[in-house]
Parts: C-alpha cells; structure tokens; sequence
C-alpha cells in the first residue's frame, strides 16, 4: 500500500465551506477507489451528522481517543459511501481543550498525530476537519498532517485572517512538524456572475498561484454556491449520494482528481 497522506482542512474563519470540503472531498476520493478516513475534529460534529451519523447516538469519539479511553480503531464507523469511514465528534470533544491547557506538558500538541500513527496503514488518505479556531484541535491536526487544505469564501473579507494562519502554519512547520505544507487554497462559493468573486479568484491568483488547485483545463478550480450542495448535509450525504450530477458534485470530483494528480 502507497503511503497515506494526511491533510487537515483548516480556516480559522467559520462558514467558509471548511466541513462541505472535508465530507465531499473525503467522498470524492474515495469514489476513484481510495481506502479514506475522516476525522471530524470540530465538536460542532457537522462533519459527524453530514455523512448521516446522529452524534447523541454515538457513544465513543473523538474525545475518547484524545483522553486515551479508546484507541482511534475502536471509534471507526463506516459510512454509506464505499471507502469511507469516519472517527466521529461530539459537543464533548470541547473538554480536550480544557484539559490541554491544563495539562502543560510538551508534546500535548502531539496527541492526536500518535493515535493516527496507529491507523495509517489501513487507509490511503485520512481527512480531517478542524474547528473554525486556531486552538488545540487545530493544532493538533496540523501537527499530525502532511498538509492544509484551506478553503477561501469568495466574499469581500476573504483574505482577512489569511495572514494569521499561514504565520501559524510557518510556526508549526519551524516548531513542531517540519513536514506540513500547503496543500492549496480552494475558493468556495463562487458565483461566475458575482465580479466580487471574480476579483477573489483574481487576487488569490495574483499573490497565491503556486497554491490554487487546477482543473483538467488548467483554470483555477472553484467550488460553486450551490442549492444541492448545501441540502445535501440535511439529508446525511455527501453530494456524490444526493446528486452526483451536480456542478458542486462534479467540482470536488475534479478537487480529488487535482489532488490525485498532484496539480
């Protein structure tokens, strides 16, 4: 088996598409054939509920591997979508960053990173979603990742905070894991009429090009505001399950192939 590849979609700015990304990503590679994992880090448990999983019925998550209750083996739910799995959240995932902070001892950003370490061989990618914040669990799952992915809303604040996590990404990579990189930034909720998010794309293209995934033409590749898209959560699937021929289907299709290919 190739080596698994870990990413983290992270923005520390809410409602930016962060959770949508990491359902329908993790979806999306797992339709072109790959074993995937998806770690819902967020206690808002939207990645949990998503992908048609009641967080109230779950009894053992992420909480339990992080306070070593339960290894990460022993939480794994699978998903109606053919190799994908989950790691589940809860409201009661908040408790872990009240014990970090208590804790204060080195190494406590490293936790999440050792119970992964345990998993790795059995999947080909392994997925998660962070909290709208740049605390514990963020700094967690940057600190057991190869890579962010860092979706970008196609609105007037888009860059605004940017900054603050690419210096918190170049501080991880100096301090803690020297191998974390920019996966790329996704523009989401783009609206090819809207001249606002064609000057996003623009001034995203103009600073950022090296990081900005292409499609098969080469173009920027953008996530679409989409009405399917956003139903499909409410209806506990993934976009490929709710409407695969769907533009917002078909864009992270084309987003797991970018990634795939390496472009």
């Amino acid at each position: 088996m190739n080596k698994c590849e870990i990413i983290t979609i992270a923005n520390q700015k809410g409602g930016v598409g962060k959770t949508t990304t990491a359902v329908n990503l993790s979806a999306s590679l797992a339709y072109k054939g790959k074993k995937v994992l998806l770690i819902d880090a967020d206690p808002q448990s939207n990645a949990t509920t998503s992908l048609g999983i009641y967080r109230n019925d779950v009894e053992f998550y992420l909480y339990h591997v992080l306070t070593d209750s339960k290894k990460l083996s022993q939480i794994i739910k699978k998903t109606d979508t053919k190799n994908l799995f989950l790691a589940p959240s809860n409201i009661g995932l908040v408790g872990f960053e009240k014990e970090f902070y208590n804790k204060r001892t080195q190494g406590r950003e490293l936790i999440l990173k050792k119970k992964i370490a345990e998993v790795t061989e059995d999947y080909d990618f392994i997925i998660l979603d962070s909290p709208p914040a740049l605390g514990p669990l963020t700094m967690n799952a940057l600190s057991a990742s190869d890579s962010v992915l860092i979706p970008i809303q196609c609105e007037f604040f888009a860059l605004e905070g940017l900054a603050q996590l690419l210096s918190t990404i170049k501080m991880l990579k100096e301090q803690i894991n020297p191998n974390l990189s920019i996966k790329g930034f996704l523009p989401t909720m783009y609206a090819s009429q809207n001249n606002l998010a064609k000057q996003v794309i623009y001034d995203l293209s103009q600073h950022f090009d090296k990081y900005m995934f292409k499609d098969i033409n080469s173009q920027n590749l953008t996530i679409p505001r989409s009405v399917k898209l956003a139903e499909s959560p409410s209806f506990g699937k993934p976009i490929l399950l709710y409407d695969m021929r769907s533009n917002g289907s078909i864009a992270y299709q084309n987003l797991a192939e970018a990634i795939l290919q390496g472009v």
